[in-house]
């Protein structure tokens, strides 16, 4: 059974380019909005081939109504802004209040990634990136979907944070109901 992580974000973030980047290798710079992509693959994690389903999620507004079914479906989430809109670092705390809402919990899998670290002029610094994952809870990274700079990285820190959820949620269920995450990566 394969990871669900899903990329969430404002529009224009750079969400389809991360993920593209991270599955294929490549650059697209010019990207059509989408409502969804579901892309699937097999990568190495902490020594595992582990399977993911990455779903790539629209950020545009109309979107927003199908956003609760990505919240359900995914086992863990990338939460992206980019460095040099602001706006988009504010509506990551709108994208997390709302993913606690629909899971019913403080406790989701998530990574905060600070997207276009290329760019010659931030608005939204380092430090601002770092105290806002401190404040959630969760793993800050930085990336690069243009270069490719810690795309690889921040899609990898997910897989953990989502193993380490579920064995939290296996203390205090039944023996009988273990399944030991086993199921979870696929040996090749």
């Amino acid at each position: 059974m394969p990871y669900k992580l899903v990329v969430m974000g404002s529009c224009r973030v750079g969400k389809s380019a991360l993920t593209i980047r991270f599955l294929q290798n490549s650059y697209v710079a010019e990207y059509e909005p989408i409502t969804r992509d579901l892309y699937h693959g097999v990568v190495e994690v902490d020594g595992l081939p582990c399977e993911l389903d990455v779903l790539d999620t629209g950020g545009a507004e109309e979107y927003y109504e199908q956003w609760e079914d990505f919240m359900r479906w995914g086992d863990g989430f990338l939460c992206v802004y980019a460095v040099d809109f602001m706006k988009t670092f504010v509506d990551v705390n709108l994208f997390r209040t709302q993913l606690q809402k629909v899971r019913g919990t403080s406790r989701v899998s998530m990574v905060l990634v600070a997207n276009k670290i290329d760019k010659a002029h931030w608005l939204v610094d380092s430090d601002l990136g770092q105290e806002a994952g401190k404040s959630f809870n969760v793993p800050f990274m930085e990336a690069s979907a243009k270069t490719g700079q810690g795309v690889k990285h921040a899609f990898h820190k997910l897989v953990p944070e989502i193993r380490l959820i579920r064995k939290e949620e296996l203390k205090g269920r039944p023996w009988g109901s273990w399944n030991f995450g086993f199921h979870h990566c696929k040996i090749m």
